[in-house]
């Protein structure tokens, strides 16, 4: 046997004794728990709708597939190819603004015949790929100013400014937050943050006057009054909140949720995925799928800080940053504690690319926990 085939049986060896079954079965219960209740979101007959959940396995197998590869690949290989990544990412997006076709007033996909994906999905993985490749390339190990972070500061705002160009003000957000999720973990200073809280309260009236759309406005006036316009703008919101209710403890029972077998229950298969599950389970149903989100999320930030260098750290930090953001934007949206942005909840909304995304960062994790115990660079 050479030397290759010795040092490519062992790296299958330490990833078969050190493989990450908490990981693995949350991420898994997630997804198929996501199924049925999708098939409960379709199946009222709706035209159309009726074999999204059959689409939803075939990109969980495909997602999983992706994983697989993404997992099996040592991460400090991505690391050589960070920025190259990113700048794929960032053509992608001027693709999409060129080419992007229209759908519902916003162009996010880029169509190939009968396929589509949505590049900027795929860009919060780039982006923190490329965050972690600055960090860990970066001689500081805390205490990081303002003037420390324009680099990545540039490198985060680049796709924010592309994905809100076309529009989407949902997705921006998350690349924002983890981001600034990053840079927190990575050890800048309080009196950045406040610095640059104070900042961004400022630039608020600017960005409401000059960046966001009027349906993005609309959406967060509609926030703020959700008694009114019911019939109009406040539609998704009223009944999302409905159907919740109507769970009480122990939910409806299995496809039996009124609002959602009745079609009063809008987009119910991609931004309202936990108004159906809610309204089918209850709250008792509710707080398992939020414990395994947390679970998941805790896991992640588990994993950075057992992650032998920087760039894994990073690399756990920031995935675990975009499931939080996902399920902590999308499940307040539902229950009417913030303004709908239209953000899917992981591996539970229907979407190829949201969903492929997601494993493919859940490889990511698998990645950095298998290889914890081999040689450690630097620390986060």
């Amino acid at each position: 046997m050479n030397l290759y085939s010795r040092a490519t049986s062992r790296s299958f060896s330490s990833a078969r004794d050190n493989f990450d079954w908490a990981l693995f079965l949350t991420a898994a219960a997630l997804a198929v728990i996501g199924v049925i209740n999708l098939y409960s979101a379709t199946s009222a007959a709706r035209a159309g709708l009726s074999e999204l959940y059959v689409q939803q396995v075939y990109w969980l197998v495909a997602g999983g597939i992706l994983a697989t590869v993404v997992a099996a690949i040592d991460y400090r290989v991505y690391e050589r190819f960070a920025y190259l990544l990113y700048v794929i990412g960032i053509v992608l997006l001027l693709v999409v603004l060129i080419l992007g076709r229209d759908v519902r007033g916003s162009a996010r996909w880029i169509y190939i015949g009968s396929f589509s994906f949505q590049p900027s999905e795929f860009m919060k993985l780039f982006l923190v790929i490329a965050l972690a490749k600055y960090l860990h390339d970066d001689p500081r190990a805390e205490g990081r100013s303002l003037g420390n972070l324009v680099v990545p500061t540039v490198l985060a705002l680049v796709p924010v400014a592309l994905v809100m160009r076309q529009p989407d003000l949902g997705t921006a957000l998350i690349q924002a937050l983890t981001f600034a999720t990053i840079c927190v973990l990575a050890g800048i200073k309080w009196r950045s943050v406040v610095t640059l809280g104070v900042s961004l309260a400022i630039a608020f009236p600017l960005a409401w006057n000059y960046v966001l759309k009027d349906y993005q406005k609309q959406r967060i006036v509609s926030f703020l009054n959700p008694e009114a316009n019911i019939l109009g703008a406040n539609w998704h919101a009223h009944h999302a909140r409905i159907a919740i209710g109507s769970g009480q403890f122990t939910g409806q029972g299995f496809m039996r949720g009124t609002q959602n077998q009745f079609s009063f229950l809008p987009d119910q298969y991609s931004d309202f995925p936990f108004a159906v599950f809610a309204e089918d389970w209850g709250f008792f149903g509710c707080m398992i799928l939020v414990g395994l989100y947390a679970f998941l999320v805790l896991w992640a930030i588990r994993i950075a800080s057992l992650a032998k260098d920087r760039f894994g750290a990073v690399l756990a930090v920031g995935v675990g940053a975009m499931i939080f953001w996902h399920a902590f934007f999308n499940i307040g949206m539902v229950i009417g504690l913030l303004p709908v942005v239209g953000v899917t909840l992981p591996l539970f909304s229907h979407g190829g690319s949201s969903v492929l995304t997601v494993l493919m960062g859940i490889g990511l994790l698998m990645n950095v926990s298998t290889r914890r115990y081999q040689t450690s660079s630097r620390t986060l």
